[in-house]
């Protein structure tokens, strides 16, 4: 809609409409291929011939809908304007209120009830808006989109919480144990309890729970991110035991291989600085140094 010269490329992929979540209405078609048509139908009430191909890509969302050229000419740009504003209000009205199945399409005819019914003359507050606002009440995003998976937040914030957490997972009752047979002794290491994230939450102050619900995925993505200290499954929290670590796959690919050698020792370990007793793993095995003087 921004010039007639305009041209486009799509490669469709999350299934929203105009005013959010596309709603299925057919049945004997799967969703991605419903979805496409819908995206191919807006593509033609906008007045382009649509083509469609495969893109070679990794990915099972690879079919892709291109604009190249109009089905009318320059003349006819106003009235194909007011057909868009025409098409988007009665996508709006599906929006609100559950529609019928009018939006059946296929690829030699994109044709359907909306576009034959846009066509049709247009009320007049329509006429009125078509061409100054596309879709009152729309909010487009940022330009610059906030990082919000706690990547972002002080490092000194995390670190308070992760000990936070950690030391009441260690000073949960009962405490659990485990043990570890090396050279006939037996070492015992304390592992902690686990809770659930709801447990843990609830012994954070207000001010902690405040900043970390402004991120995406709260104090959950926060732990998980600490994968060193932690391991969260099925909403449990527990303290990682490194000793029960797979080791390296030898199938694993070489770039991964490659990448996981590079990182080894060039973070310090914070169980050899925090936990009572230590790290679970002498320091040649350990991916983590045990002291600055190890760190690469």
């Amino acid at each position: 809609r921004s010039s007639y010269a305009c041209c486009y490329f799509v490669l469709p992929c999350c299934f929203f409409d105009f005013h959010g979540k596309y709603s299925r209405r057919q049945s004997k078609k799967t969703q991605y291929r419903e979805y496409l048509d819908f995206v191919a139908q807006v593509g033609f009430v906008c007045g382009f011939h649509v083509e469609e191909d495969c893109l070679r890509i990794p990915s099972t969302k690879r079919v892709s809908l291109i604009g190249k050229s109009r089905t009318y000419p320059p003349t006819e740009h106003a009235v194909i304007d007011k057909q868009i504003t025409h098409f988007i209000n009665s996508r709006q009205t599906c929006a609100v209120a559950t529609c019928d199945s009018r939006v059946g399409v296929n690829h030699e005819d994109h044709s359907d009830g909306l576009c034959e019914e846009a066509g049709s003359e247009l009320p007049e507050d329509e006429t009125e808006t078509a061409g100054t606002v596309w879709m009152p009440g729309f909010q487009p995003r940022e330009k610059v989109e906030q990082i919000r998976n706690c990547a972002s937040l002080p490092r000194d914030f995390v670190d308070d919480v992760v000990l936070n957490v950690a030391n009441l997972l260690l000073n949960a009752t009962p405490q659990k144990s485990c043990s570890n047979m090396q050279g006939g002794n037996i070492s015992t290491w304390n592992q902690g309890e686990s809770l659930s994230l709801k447990e843990v939450a609830e012994h954070l102050n207000k001010e902690t729970l405040k900043k970390l619900k402004s991120e995406y995925g709260g104090l959950q993505t926060l732990l998980k991110n600490n994968h060193q200290v932690f391991e969260v499954l099925n909403g449990r929290v527990h303290i990682r035991d490194w000793r029960k670590e797979k080791p390296p796959s030898k199938t694993k690919p070489e770039v991964k291989r490659r990448l996981s050698a590079e990182a080894f020792k060039t973070r310090l370990c914070w169980f050899f600085i925090h936990h009572p007793d230590g790290c679970s793993l002498p320091s040649e095995s350990c991916p983590y140094a045990h002291g600055t003087e190890e760190l690469r």
